[in-house]
């Protein structure tokens, strides 16, 4: 009987050791908690055009050649067929970039200011810019460059590219693969430059006010770090320490079963 009695302390001991080292709050691993009538209050957001955005413009109209000196293409425009396109996604077509006072160079009309302008703003500022020399014009801009980043504990870490230039902060997280099971939740960072000045955002997933934040809609070089929770950083502690847990669980086991015999 003692000796059974001994198995089973031996047992509990062992298992509360391991739920300790091992344990995890469930609150702090699901996303969107709380209140659900947030969800239909998602912050506003229309992204604008910044200095250094690369801008892919081109102009179209039912007269093709009274567009020829508005879609300037690079020297190697030529594809492997030997003919030329224009086209909004054809990374040979002439690029503008925004200076910092928010202009760009483009032929015939000179310097033109679309920083701080939506894309459908821009096209329509050009589009009426272009009347006085194309009849009916279409304009279409697309910005090459849009790009963020995704650090810290995400399964696929890095810079990505995008088509779109309107993303959240969740399809950036799908992009990188979502966080990984040591991924700070409550704490994810999104690093933000404005007027020339670092602004660091502090997002908790957990929530459900995450559809409120500034930041739930990404902008042009946004950096999202995700914070490793306590398990990650404390892991080569955990290391070290679980073997003085084995050693001690080991120890009281031995005195246990002396005094039980």
């Amino acid at each position: 009987m003692k000796k059974t009695s001994s198995y089973l302390v031996s047992l509990l001991i062992l298992f509360l050791i391991f739920s300790l080292l091992s344990c995890a709050s469930k609150k702090n691993l699901y996303y969107f908690q709380g209140d659900e009538t947030i969800l239909n209050e998602v912050y506003k957001y229309t992204p604008t055009l910044k200095p250094d955005d690369m801008l892919i413009i081109t102009v179209s109209a039912l007269d093709l050649e009274s567009t020829l000196p508005f879609n300037q293409q690079s020297p190697y425009n030529t594809n492997a067929s030997g003919s030329e396109s224009i086209t909004s996604t054809n990374p040979r077509l002439k690029t503008y970039l925004i200076d910092e006072n928010g202009e760009i160079d483009f032929p015939v009309l000179g310097k033109i200011k679309l920083g701080g302008l939506t894309r459908s703003q821009a096209m329509d500022f050009m589009r009426n810019k272009l009347k006085v020399y194309i009849k009916d014009p279409s304009v279409n801009i697309h910005i090459s460059n849009f790009r963020i980043t995704v650090l810290g504990e995400v399964s696929k870490p890095g810079t990505y590219t995008l088509s779109n230039e309107k993303i959240t902060l969740l399809e950036a997280l799908g992009l990188a693969g979502d966080l990984t099971i040591y991924g700070k939740r409550k704490d994810i960072i999104v690093i933000r430059d404005k007027d020339g000045k670092k602004i660091f955002t502090h997002v908790d997933l957990t929530s459900n006010e995450l559809f409120k934040s500034p930041v739930y809609y990404l902008s042009q070089n946004d950096v999202i770090y995700v914070h490793p929770n306590g398990a990650k950083t404390n892991s080569s502690a955990y290391s070290a320490t679980t073997s003085v847990f084995i050693s001690l669980a080991g120890i009281i086991i031995s005195v246990i079963s002396v005094l039980t015999r």
